[in-house]
Formats: C-alpha cells, sequence, structure tokens
C-alpha cells in the first residue's frame, strides 16, 4: 500500500464516517419530526377549543416589483380569521417600478386595514431587512407577522400562530408551515417541494422537538414586537435576515417553536437559473451567520442549542466536504484511477444510506398527504441530480465571497404569472 493510497482512503473513510454522523442524526430528527407531528394534532384541538385573547398583530409584507402576485396576496390576508380590529396589513413598496403601489392603494381604499408604506427613495433598494425596519418604526401592535408577498396564507394561519405565541411565555416567535402552491408545474418545482415538505418535517419539527430549537424562516411567522425592538430590528447586512435574526432572538433567552398546522403557500423557482441564484443567496447568508456568531455559540449557557445552532450552521460546509470527496474518489475508482486501500463494508453503506434517504423522505411527505407513487419514484433521481447541486451552490457561494468578495444584494425570486384577480385589474 502506497503513501498515496492510505492518504486518499483514509480521507474517503472520513467522509463516510462524516457522512453517516449525518444520516444517523437525520433518521433521529425524522423520528423526533414524527412524534411533533403526533402532539401537533393534539395541540391544534386544544387550541380550537380554548378562548384566546388575540393581541394586537401587524402584518408586514416588504414588496419590490411584485404586481403579478400582490393582489392574490391581499385577498388571502383579507381572509385571515383574527380579530378585524386588532389586525393592520402594511405593504411596504421598496421602490416598486410596476403597478405594485397601484395595486395596493386600490385595495386600501376599499379596506381600512390595508395600508401601503413606501420606503423613502433615499432608503429603498436596500433589501428586505431595510424595507422590514422602516415599516417597523411605525408598528404600535404587540405582535409583528412577515408574509413574503406571494404568500397565500391559510384563513387560520394567523390565528393558530398567534394562538401558540399567547400559550407560553417562553417563546419569542413562532412560525408555520409553507407549502409550494406551483409544485406541479415542471420537475423542478416538484424536487423542491419534495425538498421543502422533507426540511421541514425533519430539521424544524425534530429540531423543536429534540432541542426545542427552529428557525425562522422569511415567511409565516410571528413575533414579540417588544423582542424586534429590543434586538434593534432585522440586520441589514444579512442576506438570510430570518436565519440571523433567529440566533440573537435565542441570545435572549427566548424559544421559537414550529406550529406544522399554521399553513401558507409560496411560489418556488421555476428555472434552474432561478433556483441556483436562490440556493446560492442561502449559501452566502449561512457565511455570514457563521462568521458572525461562530465566536459566540460556544459560550451559549444551552448546551444543547450550542450544538444544534453549530450543527446546523455547519452543515453547508461539513456535508459539502464531505460529498466533494466522496463522489471524487468514487469517480476516481471507477475510472481505475485509484483503489480504496482499507477493507470496509464501503457499497452496503453506500446502499443503506440511499434507502435511508428514500424511506426518511417519503415518510415525511406522508404528513402532507404527499406519499405518491409519483413521488416515491422521483425520490431516487432527486437523490442522483437535485440533491449533488449542494456541491455546486456551496462552490457558488465561496467564490462570490471568499474570492470576488461581492457586497449584499436584494436578489429576490422571480414571480410568475397568475391569472388577475379583479381587484388587479
Amino acid at each position: 500500500m502506497s503513501a498515496l493510497e492510505l492518504d486518499i482512503s483514509a480521507l474517503f473513510v472520513m467522509a463516510v464516517i462524516l457522512i453517516w454522523f449525518m444520516i444517523a442524526y437525520q433518521f433521529l430528527l425524522t423520528v423526533f419530526g414524527y412524534a411533533h407531528v403526533v402532539r401537533s394534532l393534539r395541540e391544534r384541538r386544544e387550541i380550537e377549543s380554548e378562548s384566546v385573547d388575540y393581541p394586537s398583530c401587524a402584518v408586514l409584507i416588504p414588496a419590490h416589483n411584485e404586481e403579478k402576485v400582490i393582489a392574490r396576496t391581499l385577498e388571502a390576508m383579507l381572509r385571515l380569521e383574527y380579530p378585524p380590529d386588532r389586525l393592520t396589513i402594511t405593504v411596504v413598496d421598496d421602490g416598486s417600478e410596476d403597478r405594485t403601489g397601484a395595486i395596493v392603494a386600490g385595495f386600501a381604499v376599499r379596506h381600512p386595514a390595508v395600508r401601503l408604506l413606501k420606503v423613502p427613495a433615499d432608503e429603498g433598494g436596500r433589501g428586505k431587512s431595510r424595507a422590514l425596519n422602516v415599516a417597523l418604526r411605525g408598528v404600535t401592535a404587540e405582535l409583528v407577522a412577515v408574509y413574503d408577498a406571494d404568500n397565500t396564507p391559510e384563513p387560520d394561519a394567523l390565528r393558530l400562530l398567534t394562538a401558540s405565541l399567547v400559550r407560553d411565555h417562553r417563546l419569542g416567535a413562532v412560525l408555520g408551515k409553507f407549502r409550494t402552491v406551483n409544485k406541479d408545474v415542471n420537475l423542478l418545482t416538484r424536487f423542491i417541494n419534495i425538498e421543502t415538505l422533507a426540511f421541514q418535517s425533519m430539521l424544524q419539527a425534530g429540531r423543536w422537538m429534540m432541542h426545542r430549537v427552529a428557525t425562522l424562516p422569511g415567511t409565516n411567522f410571528v413575533i414579540r414586537t417588544e423582542i424586534l425592538r429590543a434586538l434593534d430590528g432585522w440586520d441589514e447586512a444579512a442576506l438570510t435576515e430570518d436565519s440571523e435574526l433567529s440566533v440573537r432572538v435565542y441570545e435572549l433567552g427566548y424559544r421559537i417553536k414550529y406550529v406544522p398546522y399554521a399553513v401558507t403557500h409560496e411560489q418556488e423557482p421555476q428555472e434552474w437559473g432561478v433556483f441556483l441564484r436562490q440556493r446560492t443567496r442561502w449559501v452566502r447568508g449561512n457565511n455570514y451567520v457563521l462568521g458572525k456568531f461562530l465566536r459566540e455559540i460556544p459560550r451559549f449557557t444551552n448546551r444543547r442549542l450550542a450544538f444544534d445552532l453549530l450543527y446546523t450552521l455547519s452543515l453547508y460546509y461539513v456535508f459539502f466536504f464531505a460529498i466533494l470527496i466522496s463522489d471524487v474518489v468514487f469517480l476516481l475508482g471507477v475510472a481505475g484511477l485509484v483503489q480504496i486501500a482499507l477493507p470496509g463494508p464501503y457499497t452496503l453503506v453506500w446502499v443503506m444510506a440511499f434507502v435511508l434517504f428514500l424511506l426518511e423522505t417519503f415518510l415525511t411527505l406522508s404528513y402532507d398527504g404527499e406519499d405518491s407513487l409519483r413521488n416515491l419514484l422521483l425520490l431516487p433521481l432527486m437523490y442522483f441530480t437535485y440533491c449533488q447541486l449542494w456541491v455546486v451552490t456551496v462552490i457558488r457561494a465561496m467564490w462570490r465571497d471568499f474570492v470576488r468578495k461581492e457586497g449584499a444584494v436584494w436578489d429576490k425570486t422571480v414571480r410568475f404569472e397568475v391569472e388577475p384577480t379583479e381587484a388587479a385589474r
């Protein structure tokens, strides 16, 4: 055995160990996620049977050139089952050059709860965080809810989120589930639908059940206004302002809970180029959050929280290097250029990992009635294609952050056309 073969073999075995550590942890999250789903069914029945004194709530919807979707979003907001005297709906127009402002103004004339807030020209175009911070200045409500401009929450979504927050004073924020409204458009949207449902049922539900930890998404969440003010709002340098805010909420000593029965529907990318830009932005946002908090995490008094945050924030890189090493060694082995010198049941290990991926993902799809034969057949293809794009997005993000040193910009997801409503005409 040459020294090179030994080094390559050691790298490969290390990658396999890392991948299996993450797979094992993912299995635990799946089990705990299932327990959270079961508990949530009982919890929702309890909430529906209780009398809740709903606090005042300000819904904030940051918008930039959203004429394709904003009317449907506002119609959904007006259907929310929330005391009308305690609800305001503010669309924060950040320099839109289309009919977004005009459409919102039309709603505001007919519906007193709807308000249009235009970001001042000298403060506009600086991203979602800046738009939300501008809106926060005028908030007088006890709670703030955030929805993206393409979101159509179910009528009970905000009410259920707020009720969960009211029931537990230890909670600083709560988040609901998002589902893909355009899941049947093409192969990409079907993959995204599977990924997002599995992510929420494993990482959000599982982490909450195991560690009492969840991470705010960019939409469909409610947070206490006093917490936002204590934290001076959103970090305007963060590309993923939601995950950055989550860490600071935990630093204040509050919890963030995942509430899977509070559901909104949103658009996802329909083109591969749009998808890659979105996911690259997410990885770059994670780079920023990791760089900002990495030194602080070991000082957290809650050790389980520290472990979970460190695992979640480093997942991009640990998984990236493990997959990259295993893929490269596998391809070199197929080409006959290298040979794994250390004995081991590597083929069996890989097959077991693949089967576990199929079983875990299909189980989580069943929670939302998505355990169809079509999705089962899509999973193997997804594993060998879509999942491997993780490596591509991490490389793109690292290139832009550490080589080109690009600044942060608001690169919002491209919307697709929907049938116009009467209100939008």
